[in-house]
């Protein structure tokens, strides 16, 4: 039984779990806090008429996201255990495979690993990922897939990119994220990122989700890829942290950080 709080703590706490937590509704609030609906509801219309909280049906959101990093500034944070998912990752790639490379610095460090590659075909929709591969000399095939460009994260995105993929399936497919949820699947800042990889995701046999450990369990924004049972989380993070993913059925790989990477 959570501890009982005061008007103004429970309060501050709504706002709080609404940022970290994503969308909530009334009876989930309600339970959190051990108080009543009524009491919920009340709480939300003060907050609302704050500007603290945007009411949605049947309870709450934030009224402001987190803000988005940009590639450049998260391609240091983590940077060992980026490697390290990166290195197995690698591992799992079969000659002849053909490979769909999502956005974001952890995949960009997979398309490092894999610039030496000539028995694969690799397909993106990722600067970064085009930059890695871009003259390796006797290197994999490499499809772009198009779009139109989100210079925060050197994505592309929309129709094009989505067209292409519908004409194109892959052996295996290789998924950044903000951060993922064992329920909702990848969190991401963009609308049109998370239907980009709900299409990789459907056009192929193997789907990895690329995330360390900071990562996990985080719901920053309100934009959600779900995802099929049978997909591989491939983390640093382990234990209590990846125990509700384990428990949803999903395939979990905690990679070690050597201190080499």
């Amino acid at each position: 039984m959570p501890p009982v709080l005061g008007l103004r703590q429970r309060r501050a706490e709504i706002i709080r779990f609404a940022e970290t937590s994503g969308p909530a509704s009334v009876t989930e609030l309600a339970e959190h806090f051990a108080v009543t609906a009524s009491t919920i509801r009340r709480d939300l219309a003060q907050l609302e008429s704050a500007g603290r909280l945007a009411r949605t049906y049947g309870g709450a959101m934030a009224t402001a996201t987190h803000n988005e990093s940009s590639l450049e500034q998260r391609i240091g944070e983590a940077f060992a255990e980026k490697l390290a998912i990166a290195r197995w990752a690698a591992q799992q790639i079969e000659p002849g495979d053909a490979v769909v490379l999502d956005a974001g610095s952890t995949v960009a460090a997979l398309a490092h690993r894999l610039r030496d590659r000539a028995d694969l075909t690799i397909s993106t929709t990722s600067l970064a990922v085009l930059d890695e591969l871009n003259g390796a000399d006797g290197g994999p095939t490499v499809h772009c897939l198009g779009g139109t460009l989100r210079p925060v994260s050197q994505a592309l995105v929309g129709p094009i990119a989505e067209s292409a993929l519908d004409r194109m399936s892959f052996d295996r497919a290789f998924l950044g994220a903000d951060s993922v949820d064992a329920e909702r699947g990848i969190c991401e800042a963009d609308l049109g990122q998370t239907r980009l990889k709900e299409l990789m995701a459907q056009r192929c046999g193997h789907v990895y989700v690329l995330a360390h450990a900071a990562k996990i369990g985080r719901r920053p924004f309100h934009a959600w890829t779900p995802l099929t049972p049978g997909w591989t989380l491939v983390t640093t993070a382990d234990g209590v942290a990846v125990q509700s993913f384990r428990e949803s059925g999903i395939r979990v790989v905690t990679v070690p950080v050597e201190p080499s990477d």
